[in-house]
């Protein structure tokens, strides 16, 4: 039986790879996705974490901290106690965010959750048609976001969030609702487990013009192993925007050094933020470590954006309490 649920989980891992490998043929045959552009609160695309930003953000079977919130919701039913997060954004531009969020048990089948986040554009100059400078504005989103996770038994879990988004652009306003609903299943030993998510499944309430657009779905699927004896997590994400191509995602941690962990990993989208004709090739790739201090973890992720510049996320964890 267990050679079997190895065999099992080879071969859809496998399976996810040549999907993706097949995918990124795709791209490089059709370099503009035909609907890329057309969504709208782009920003709900950020990723978040930095523990899981460094593993390539592939989170969506693994979510097993605070940030399934974004990942997976179904992953927050793994919660036995109340914690909080903070998260800080050091993103390209002069552009900023940040997130702060708690998660708390109800029993043990059921979790509840919720973050804030923020995304700040920084300082624009307003011109006219001459380019003498008449003032300046910026702009901004917030999103508040509510969980819910259940776990009807071990193995298996369910969980959704509902997400509330406003954005602001100069004196223009924007406002959004939007639910994401996943689903796990984990081994009983927790050597590996799967993931599905659909996410920013909604609509845009008003918009800042005169159009509303649509949100950008997407559709997530991962897996996580973790071999024995080696001390390390693999996982392996694929995921389907609506407004974009394929991109698959691989993330590995090592956790032999506990309580110092070491993290890195690679997101094919990456290569979506070359300007043509770049030799940059490192955009795609992330490292990132992760220290553990008492009831606190301290995570870290350096992101490599190309032409644009390098983003620096960290994020603090904690427990409430003793």
């Amino acid at each position: 039986m267990v050679t079997m649920r190895r065999f099992v989980f080879i071969l859809l891992v496998c399976g996810s790879l040549v999907v993706a490998g097949a995918g990124a043929f795709a791209q490089e045959v059709k370099s503009i996705n035909d609907n890329a552009g057309t969504s709208g609160f782009a920003f709900l695309k950020i990723p978040v974490g930095a523990r899981s930003v460094a593993m390539g953000t592939a989170f969506t079977g693994l979510a097993d901290d605070e940030f399934a919130m974004y990942y997976n919701p179904a992953g927050l039913a793994t919660a036995i106690e109340r914690r909080y997060v903070l998260e800080y954004h050091n993103y390209i531009s002069d552009m900023q965010s940040g997130l702060v969020g708690m998660v708390k048990p109800l029993n043990d089948k059921n979790v509840i959750g919720g973050y804030l986040s923020y995304l700040n554009y920084g300082t624009f100059q307003r011109t006219d048609l001459t380019g003498t400078v008449l003032d300046e504005f910026s702009g901004g989103d917030i999103v508040l976001a509510l969980s819910y996770a259940n776990r009807p038994s071990y193995r298996f879990m369910t969980g959704g969030s509902l997400k509330l988004i406003y954005e602001k652009l100069a004196g223009y306003t924007a406002t959004g609702v939007a639910v994401d609903i996943g689903a796990r299943y984990i081994d009983i030993r927790e050597k590996y487990a799967f993931g599905l998510t659909l996410q920013n499944l909604g609509t845009q309430l008003s918009s800042l013009g005169g159009e509303k657009d649509k949100l950008p779905l997407t559709l997530r699927s991962g897996a996580f192993g973790k071999p024995r004896g080696i001390y390390t997590i693999f996982s392996g994400d694929v995921v389907v925007p609506f407004d974009n191509d394929l991109y698959f995602c691989l993330g590995v941690e090592l956790q032999k050094f506990k309580p110092l962990y070491l993290r890195a990993g690679y997101n094919s989208a990456g290569k979506n933020i070359r300007a043509s004709g770049s030799t940059d090739s490192q955009a795609g790739f992330s490292a990132g470590v992760g220290f553990d201090h008492r009831r606190l973890h301290f995570s870290y992720a350096f992101t490599p954006q190309a032409e644009l510049g390098d983003s620096h996320r960290l994020t603090i964890t904690g427990a409430f309490g003793r």
